[in-house]
């Protein structure tokens, strides 16, 4: 691990559900971690080979219209939806937490951050519990997974 990956670990969801709470404009990256991705400030669209204009990641921030409603189920979907990349992308891919300046939105809309200070690295058990907190949901829900051809 380099110097920038030697981050504070997120051990709880409630701990991150907090974190999210007490600050604006997080996002949750999973890559191989700020040591890798802070270099190059930019992610590669998958289908084209194209790179993007920052790094692909997920907002945190809860929105309004969730209406005070407990921050624990927000920030478990969040992770929850993207918990099959250490899978897809391969050994050493995990969640870390950055605060940053969105410039743009990649193919799947998602947003591109530039200026990425990182926060934190999320424990597995963290995915653990977001996993538990969507199944416990009334709906069923599944990731955004896209399957091969």
């Amino acid at each position: 691990m380099g110097a920038s990956d030697d981050l504070p670990v997120v051990r709880t969801l409630a701990e991150l559900a907090g974190l999210v709470q007490r600050h604006r404009g997080l996002y949750v990256r999973w890559s191989r971690g700020p040591g890798t991705d802070l270099p190059r400030d930019s992610s590669t669209d998958d289908l084209t080979g194209v790179p993007m204009s920052g790094l692909s990641a997920s907002p945190l921030d809860v929105e309004e219209w969730w209406e005070g409603r407990p921050v624990e189920p927000w920030v478990a979907r969040r992770l929850y939806d993207y918990a099959h990349l250490p899978h897809d992308k391969g050994p050493g891919v995990r969640p870390w937490i950055l605060k940053g300046r969105e410039t743009a939105r990649g193919p799947d809309n998602e947003p591109l951050v530039t200026q990425a200070r990182p926060m934190c690295w999320v424990d597995s058990r963290v995915i653990d519990e977001a996993r538990a907190e969507v199944a416990r949901q009334e709906n069923a829900w599944g990731p955004l997974r896209r399957t091969g051809r």
